[in-house]
């Protein structure tokens, strides 16, 4: 019995070890299979990715490529800017407004146009009028406003002023504020290729003529229209200050009208002066009027044979005073503009003319009405 209980205790120790063989096999087995899974979920996920790289590379000239070819190509590049409101500061916008093409020759079809700034307080109450004149000559003007800060009002959808007003910062009368905004009108009319002549305008002024007659005067004109003339007395070399030497001397001295229109060339040599700027900016001060003297000068002696020495803008000056006449409703007659056309006498061209003003002012918003009642007969618009 002793032999039989051996036995049985031997064949029970032989079978819990093979079924331990066994478990352990099975364990083994289940382990290489998850191994095995876990590394085709891994080789799986590479195969996706990189399977997609194609697809993504396929896609991407669709996608990207257009965009970056569109901001490259020449429309782009000349087309004018969509929103005059940009984010750029004075010294931003004077740099990239000085850039000028080096090669004279357009590679495109260029229509030259001519900017019409205005430098304002607030409102244009004469714009029903302006809208008149530019009506019909759309691709042949550029309008820009600079109006104070403060001013938050705007023109309808209608207008020709509709969203062309500029970033503006304060303005004070004669002093370099009042340069300083004529400068940004300028530098934000350069940043379109196709200006060519730049017009300052203010919001009391009116077009004496139709815009061909005015566009065709203007463009096939070899001078620009600004005054520049040596006036003794307390008035003109009175107001120098001997410090801005050597920059400007006593006989370098100039005055002008601060209503002028400039060509393209004069109107970057403006805006890139770091020359005349900070002279004028030091030592003209009131009774020293800075608009009147800082352009006069320095064109006077950078390109006086392109100056026409004269300003294209009627004023009357004739009642005395530091501002001219203003004229209301009760001005505005027939004979009243027949005595401004009458008695010009000027050169154009070097030859004589009976034209030789283009603008007037200043006009008061009660003007509107009888002005726009003589348009037609008056002024051909």
């Amino acid at each position: 019995m002793m032999g039989m209980e051996e036995g049985k205790e031997q064949v029970s120790a032989n079978k819990m070890s093979l079924s331990r063989a066994l478990t352990l096999r099975i364990l083994v087995i289940c382990l290489l299979f998850l191994v095995l899974g876990v590394g085709l979920s891994v080789i799986s996920m590479h195969s996706v990715r990189f399977s997609m790289i194609p697809q993504i590379v396929a896609k991407a000239p669709s996608s990207v490529q257009p965009r970056f070819e569109d901001a490259n190509t020449l429309e782009n590049f000349i087309r004018p800017p969509s929103n005059l409101m940009h984010n750029m500061n004075d010294s931003e916008l004077l740099w990239r407004a000085s850039f000028a093409p080096q090669i004279k020759e357009y590679p495109f079809k260029r229509v030259p146009k001519i900017a019409f700034m205005f430098l304002t307080k607030g409102p244009l109450p004469l714009a029903p009028l302006w809208d008149r004149f530019f009506k019909g000559h759309e691709g042949l003007y550029s309008i820009y406003v600079h109006a104070l800060p403060s001013y938050t009002g705007g023109y309808p959808p209608s207008s020709v002023f509709y969203r062309r007003e500029i970033p503006s910062q304060i303005v004070e009368w004669g002093r370099m504020s009042m340069c300083e905004a004529e400068r940004r009108l300028l530098a934000n009319a350069l940043l379109d290729i196709s200006n060519e002549w730049f017009v300052l305008l203010s919001e009391s002024c009116i077009p004496l003529s139709n815009f061909s007659i005015i566009y065709r005067y203007i463009s096939r004109s070899k001078h620009s229209f600004m005054g520049s003339f040596d006036e003794p007395g307390p008035y003109g070399r009175g107001r120098y200050d001997q410090r801005m030497q050597p920059e400007v001397t006593l006989n370098q001295w100039r005055k002008g009208s601060q209503w002028f229109e400039v060509n393209r060339k004069l109107a970057i040599d403006i805006v890139k002066d770091t020359t005349y700027y900070p002279k004028f900016k030091e030592f003209c001060h009131p009774a020293c009027y800075v608009d009147e003297h800082y352009y006069p000068t320095m064109l006077a002696i950078q390109s006086p044979d392109l100056l026409a020495n004269r300003t294209l803008t009627w004023t009357d000056w004739s009642r005395g005073g530091a501002h001219p006449a203003t004229f209301g409703k009760p001005d505005i007659t027939e004979g009243f503009f027949k005595r401004i056309f009458e008695g010009q006498s000027c050169l154009y061209n070097g030859q004589p003319s009976s034209t030789c003003y283009l603008f007037a002012r200043k006009f008061a918003p009660s003007a509107l009405d009888p002005l726009l009642g003589l348009a037609s007969k008056v002024f051909g618009y």
